[in-house]
């Protein structure tokens, strides 16, 4: 079923049982109510109007001539949706999600059966709204999701406190702030504006009351109980994204019903993400949506478990067009045979143990400036670059050359027995690809707040000067390393700024013939071929007004010993050609450090959100601060809001919380 023609419903008001209207964008297949169709429904709170406008233009058109019915929902407190948003992931958020897929499937135009889709926050929501089995919902697409929030969103991983979470809490604060359409809403839009601008929460307040892994993370993590799903889940992401891991737990935990597919790519979705190639993720879509909301026979449920990316010798760059490699298939996803090495006398890893003595390893605070973002929508600095200057304050050990290729697939563990001079501590550790000019590409990483080696829902601190035996799991990768080629393991005690630090700077002593990394082989695998989009550039080009800008930096002052991490990002402005509206948000983010004392640490974020018609102009700037003392994590943040040229609003947010063995 294809080609057939379809309507855009530019906006539908959709009203819930407590009579919140939540604003939805239809891509409807004409004649539907004669010929009632299935439906994928997404939920979001990025703003249909003028955030994932270009995205969903690129993908819901496409369904729609395929004869699938899109429906975009703004989450409550979204876009031009009513109400205002009460968190991440929250009951109310999913029993509105649920009502919502009630409704779709009670429509004449519906055949009764319900898909749900999204990435990030929507690919977190629909494997958490499939664990709650709405009677419609008969499968999802989950990409650059989680199946468990406290290891593998952007809060906490393994106890360490992430600063992707100011940074996050900053871009919830700015998104929530801006203005509805008046487009849309006609003269409410200035109440509504109101009404979310006083009562919006500041993220963060909360999250930091949550620095286990207590009932708060629980909630949505389908890890919890995996048999809670019942439906097809295809799951999907890339090495160059934070959320890398969920697809081989997905499978792990769900099992047949489940497939997943991992490239190369960064957070987005895989028919236009960097670096390619990219596969027809379009296609993909259909057959699963047609296998299982309208029962053709197509053999979506026959597909490989597990279709991944193997890169091949990727070279470090400061933008990543392209990665080499091939794509391989499992039918059936196990926990992969490990490739064990040690290291030995001589120092090197192998095969051979033994060790090389115990060694002290205290890194710079500002180990870590060349791990990139958690998680990243561009393939520039965003992503991790040459880790030399990282590994020049690691303690490392690399293999003799490489007389031959060796192919991993999967979660590299290691093990290790450390003591320490402080009750807490943080380890970092680091799978390289040294190449043969020396040049080094990150494979994967993993970090540990030593106080959860045990547990991640009742720490304890560390003895200091007590032999500990440590094991931790780093992140998924895909992965040749090619003859010439050196392995190498990093340790650091820092990953500045990717994780914040303890309260003390911490050194380890690391047993070095303790050391066992397991990585995890291939094995039997079939080399495949994925099919790419036919359509090379498949996101509609806006007007634009003023061009986009983008700029990373790192500064040592070198007389106070001080490192500053700084982000400028600038959308430029673009006007939307159907709707007239155009948006700008501009970025700035700096994070610093002075060298030996770890209380020293800063993080600021600030955004300006434009958004502007022919006579008519609105604007919001938000801030958000962080600082610590060895106590406590002490945050604040501000809203300010302009109608024209005139501030109108202002709110003031501040909070300390107690760290918690952080």
């Amino acid at each position: 079923m294809t080609d057939r023609s379809f309507t855009t419903i530019e906006n539908q008001w959709i009203t819930l049982k407590d009579g919140t209207r939540l604003a939805a964008r239809i891509w409807m297949p004409d004649n539907a109510e004669a010929d009632p169709v299935p439906a994928v429904f997404e939920f979001l709170p990025y703003r249909k109007r003028d955030g994932t406008s270009p995205r969903d233009e690129s993908t819901y058109p496409v369904f729609a001539a395929a004869g699938i019915a899109g429906v975009r929902v703004d989450i409550r407190g979204s876009g031009e949706s009513d109400g205002v948003i009460d968190g991440e992931y929250t009951p109310l958020e999913l029993a509105n999600a649920v009502e919502l897929i009630e409704w779709i499937a009670a429509q004449p135009w519906s055949n009764g059966s319900v898909g749900m889709m999204g990435i990030s926050w929507g690919g977190f929501n629909c494997l958490q709204v499939a664990a709650l089995r709405p009677k419609a919902l008969k499968a999802v697409i989950s990409i650059a999701s989680t199946v468990d929030r406290y290891n593998d969103d952007i809060h906490y991983k393994n106890g360490t406190h992430l600063s992707a979470q100011l940074s996050w809490a900053g871009t919830m604060l700015a998104y929530q702030s801006r203005s509805p359409d008046p487009d849309l809403t006609g003269n409410r839009w200035r109440d509504m504006w109101q009404e979310r601008l006083e009562a919006e929460p500041f993220f963060m307040e909360e999250w930091l009351q949550h620095q286990r892994r207590d009932d708060f993370w629980k909630h949505g993590s389908i890890s919890e109980n995996f048999a809670d799903v019942e439906i097809p889940a295809l799951v999907i992401a890339g090495w160059a994204d934070g959320y890398r891991n969920t697809p081989l737990k997905a499978v792990t935990g769900l099992g047949a019903k489940s497939k997943a597919i991992i490239g190369p790519w960064v957070h987005k979705y895989p028919h236009f993400a960097w670096p390619k190639p990219r596969v027809d993720f379009l296609g993909e879509a259909i057959r699963w949506w047609n296998r299982w909301l309208r029962g053709e026979e197509n053999g979506a449920e026959s597909v490989p478990q597990v279709r991944a990316y193997i890169m091949d010798a990727v070279k470090p760059a400061v933008r990543r067009d392209f990665d080499p490699g091939f794509w391989v298939a499992k039918d059936t996803w196990s926990a992969p045979a490990a490739d064990l090495f040690h290291v030995g006398a001589d120092g090197k890893l192998g095969k051979g143990m033994g060790g090389v003595g115990a060694v002290h390893l205290q890194s710079p605070l500002d180990t870590g400036t060349s791990s990139g973002e958690y998680f990243t929508l561009k393939p520039d600095a965003e992503m991790a670059v040459d880790q030399r200057g990282d590994d020049a304050g690691s303690l490392v050990f690399e293999t003799a050359v490489l007389t031959e290729a060796v192919d991993y697939l999967g979660m590299p563990k290691l093990k290790l027995t450390l003591s320490s001079d402080a009750p807490l501590a943080n380890l970092c550790a680091r799978i390289v690809d040294v190449h043969p000019d020396g040049s080094a590409l990150r494979v994967s990483f993993g970090v540990l707040n030593l106080a959860h080696r045990t547990s991640n829902e009742h720490p304890e601190p560390l003895v200091p000067g007590a032999r500990t035996e440590i094991e931790m799991e780093l992140d998924a990768c895909g992965y040749r390393f090619a003859p010439g080629h050196r392995i190498r393991l990093s340790l650091s005690t820092s990953y500045w700024p990717v994780i914040l630090p303890p309260p003390h700077d911490a050194a380890l002593i690391i047993e070095t013939g303790s050391i066992a990394l397991a990585m995890p082989k291939l094995g039997a695998a079939e080399r495949i071929e994925m099919k790419e989009p036919e359509n090379p550039s498949p996101l509609p080009v806006y007007l634009e007004q003023i061009p986009s800008a983008t700029r990373r930096s790192v500064t040592r002052e070198l007389s106070t010993a001080t490192t500053i991490y700084r982000i400028h990002e600038d959308t430029g402005r673009h006007e939307h050609p159907g709707t007239g509206l155009a948006t700008r948000q501009i970025r700035e983010e700096e994070w610093s450090i002075t060298s030996g004392d770890p209380l020293s640490m800063t993080g600021e974020a600030s955004w300006v959100c434009d958004m502007a018609r022919d006579g008519w102009f609105v604007r919001t700037v938000s801030s958000v601060r962080m600082t610590c003392t060895e106590q406590d994590w002490v945050i604040s943040a501000e809203v300010k809001a302009y109608d024209g040229d005139k501030q109108f609003f202002e709110k003031t947010f501040e909070k300390t919380v107690p760290r918690d063995m952080m």
